[in-house]
């Protein structure tokens, strides 16, 4: 007969209710029941048999396709879904999508650009996991200036959080009087890490933009607004998520 069990974080990421780390902290907070009793993280379920509950509501997959769509979020948007203390949240942003999708990975609130959102918890599971790295290409305004010396350490990698940060690409786009544009290119999603490595070597981030996302662009979409991805881009982005570590 065959095993049709399957860990219960990631059956609540492939149901859309959160992404397989988010599962995995509702299941230890006890908001997660199998059969009525309470669920511990690396349990096991059958679909077909076992009643999964998050929060009184019942869980079940469904057969409808999955939404994936990318956003311009602008400066001053907090990357959740709500807030407690009242502050903007990209949610305000998308309300006529017309079904629940969440962020994957975020952006800060002073930064803005390409953020993508999506329903499916694989997706979101394999584009932020830390073995996965996706490349992600931003446009970085610094002040005042930039030392070759300091764009080798940026591009070699910097001491950040007791660990160094993974080898990147800088590209000096344009330098002026008082303050240089870069394009960095990182291979991880560390917290803040751009703004921490700048500000490790003395460089204020005027301003940060995420531009692109694998192959996958910002374009011209305008700030506040979001679109659809294509069934490509999503294709693309899923096989950039599931080649083998960077080198």
């Amino acid at each position: 007969m065959a095993d049709n069990s399957v860990r219960l974080q990631k059956y609540l990421s492939e149901c859309g209710v959160a992404s397989r780390r988010k599962a995995e902290e509702m299941i230890a907070a006890g908001k997660v029941k199998v059969n009525g009793k309470p669920a511990s993280i690396g349990d096991k379920i059958n679909p077909k048999h076992d009643t999964i509950v998050v929060a009184g509501k019942k869980i079940k997959k469904s057969n409808k396709k999955n939404t994936y769509i990318m956003l311009h979020k602008p400066r001053g948007f907090i990357t959740t879904l709500n807030d407690e203390m009242g502050r903007k949240c990209v949610a305000q942003l998308i309300e006529d999508v017309g079904t629940r999708v969440y962020p994957v990975g975020r952006l800060d609130r002073d930064s803005e650009g390409l953020l993508l959102l999506t329903d499916d918890g694989e997706f979101a599971n394999a584009m932020t996991h830390p073995t996965k790295h996706v490349p992600k290409t931003y446009r970085v305004t610094i002040r005042p200036t930039i030392t070759d010396d300091q764009i080798t350490a940026l591009t070699t990698g910097i001491e950040i959080d007791g660990r160094m940060t993974m080898p990147s690409e800088v590209r000096v786009l344009e330098k002026k009087e008082g303050r240089v544009v870069l394009e960095i290119i990182i291979y991880e999603g560390r917290n803040r890490q751009i703004r921490k490595m700048c500000e490790t070597l003395g460089l204020e981030v005027a301003r940060l933009k995420r531009t692109q996302i694998g192959s996958v662009k910002l374009g011209m979409l305008k700030q506040g607004d979001w679109r659809h991805l294509t069934e490509d881009e999503v294709h693309k982005l899923t096989v950039a998520a599931s080649m083998k570590e960077r080198n």
